[in-house]
């Protein structure tokens, strides 16, 4: 009976160690690495193409029921940091956001919000950071457990970022760096 139940116990660990774990990933930034110009604000002394990279994600948790996605500056010299993208209620249907999206070069999935970056606006602003150190930019892809938030386009990146914290399911992240 006790090899029985060994035998139970390792295939449900073995299992658990086989699931696939969610993750995001992008053909215009990897782990670690630097950002293109492209993807850099065109602004604040920046002359860079403002472009949103593009972003594709697999193995969302069960019982995801749409995604958001936040770029977050961590090392802004605000004392708050700085968001640089917010967008909410993509439909769990999805599984990328085309280079552009976030500048309106290409569409966002049907019913997709953007919210007001800490540029003042919403869509995509890319990295300009102080000269200095290089910044870190965090994207994190959030599995929600709700198919919408009733949030108003210009909520701030902290309210939008408060709501997602009660409804993340699971997060993947991909961090790039930029400085000038």
């Amino acid at each position: 009976m006790r090899l029985f139940f060994g035998f139970l116990l390792s295939l449900v660990l073995t299992g658990s160690a086989l699931a696939a774990e969610f993750t995001l990933s992008s053909p215009d930034l990897r782990e670690g690495g630097g950002i293109a110009a492209a993807q850099v604000y065109g602004g604040f002394g920046c002359s860079g193409g403002n472009v949103s990279p593009a972003l594709s994600w697999s193995n969302p948790p069960a019982g995801t029921k749409s995604f958001a996605l936040t770029v977050y500056d961590p090392d802004a010299p605000t004392g708050s940091g700085w968001w640089h993208w917010v967008v909410f209620n993509i439909p769990a249907s999805a599984r990328a956001l085309a280079a552009g999206a976030g500048s309106g070069k290409a569409a966002l999935p049907a019913g997709s919000v953007q919210s007001r970056t800490d540029f003042g606006a919403p869509g995509y602003g890319g990295p300009c950071p102080p000269p200095g150190k290089p910044h870190r930019y965090v994207f994190t892809l959030r599995a929600l457990d709700v198919d919408r938030l009733d949030l108003a386009e210009n909520s701030s990146g902290a309210l939008v970022g408060f709501n997602l914290n009660a409804h993340t399911l699971a997060k993947a992240s991909l961090t790039a760096h930029y400085g000038r």
